[in-house]
């Protein structure tokens, strides 16, 4: 049985859901990375998506009246794709390969002109945005960064981008956690009863603190602060994931050698 130190578990997802609250991103990111320290892969990425599953659906019900639903409609339709194609091969990816196209992606985005950057209330764009962000959440349980080129590019206001970015990451948690529950099944890892109740009621609270902060900043405030963590996020993860795929090679280079 797992068991995380309270102090710690309570720390990080209460500032992580508080964070994420405001933006929309960055929370999921930061409590992914602390999660990865102490517990498996597939157990972290379990309870990391009952965390910001909590934390997503009340942030959507907070802002329902701004949910855009047609854009969810047709992320729902790309993710569902994405996780019949991950059902299929039952398999867990490299993790490095996943943060590098983390980090690499939402560069591309912020860079590319008006006319080709991803917009997510196009349909296509919308689908595209499920199969990409949901395949990233299976692959390093995050895609917050790339999903947010997506949104932020887009003509939705602050409380729709976040909104509706709750309502969607709602669902692709949801899908992770059916996916690496299962995968974990079979196994002799677990997350403790309590660690999931702890972690469910304090991603509540830190959302609900965070109303107050997004109801007092302007359009223009959460643009330009939401570029800002798009590209520390994405040089963090890119950084992590060269890292990771240098320390793959060693070991793989030392595994050939000894025989």
């Amino acid at each position: 049985m797992l068991t995380l130190p309270f102090a710690m578990l309570a720390g990080a997802i209460l500032s992580t859901s508080f964070l994420s609250g405001i933006f929309g991103t960055a929370g999921g990111m930061l409590l992914m990375g602390i999660l990865l320290l102490v517990m498996p892969f597939s157990a972290a990425m379990v309870l990391h998506g009952i965390t910001q599953m909590a934390s997503n659906i009340w942030r959507a019900w907070l802002w329902r009246s701004h949910v855009q639903w047609r854009v969810t409609g047709y992320f729902a339709m790309g993710s569902v794709n994405a996780a019949l194609g991950f059902a299929l091969i039952a398999a867990v990816p490299a993790k490095s390969v996943a943060l590098i196209i983390l980090g690499l992606l939402p560069f591309v985005g912020l860079l590319l002109p008006r006319r080709l950057t991803p917009d997510i209330t196009r349909p296509v764009h919308g689908f595209g945005c499920g199969i990409l962000c949901t395949s990233l959440q299976f692959m390093a349980g995050v895609s917050g960064p790339v999903m947010d080129v997506y949104f932020i590019r887009s003509n939705l206001d602050r409380k729709q981008m976040v909104a509706t970015k709750a309502t969607i990451q709602a669902f692709g948690h949801f899908l992770k956690v059916a996916y690496f529950g299962q995968l974990m099944a079979g196994g002799a890892d677990t997350v403790a009863p309590t660690a999931i109740a702890l972690a469910m009621a304090l991603a509540l609270i830190g959302t609900q603190l965070s109303r107050h902060v997004l109801d007092a900043i302007s359009d223009a405030q959460f643009r330009t602060w939401t570029r800002r963590l798009i590209t520390v996020i994405a040089a963090i993860y890119l950084i992590q994931g060269l890292s990771l795929l240098v320390l793959d090679f060693h070991q793989a280079a030392e595994a050939a050698t000894a025989y």
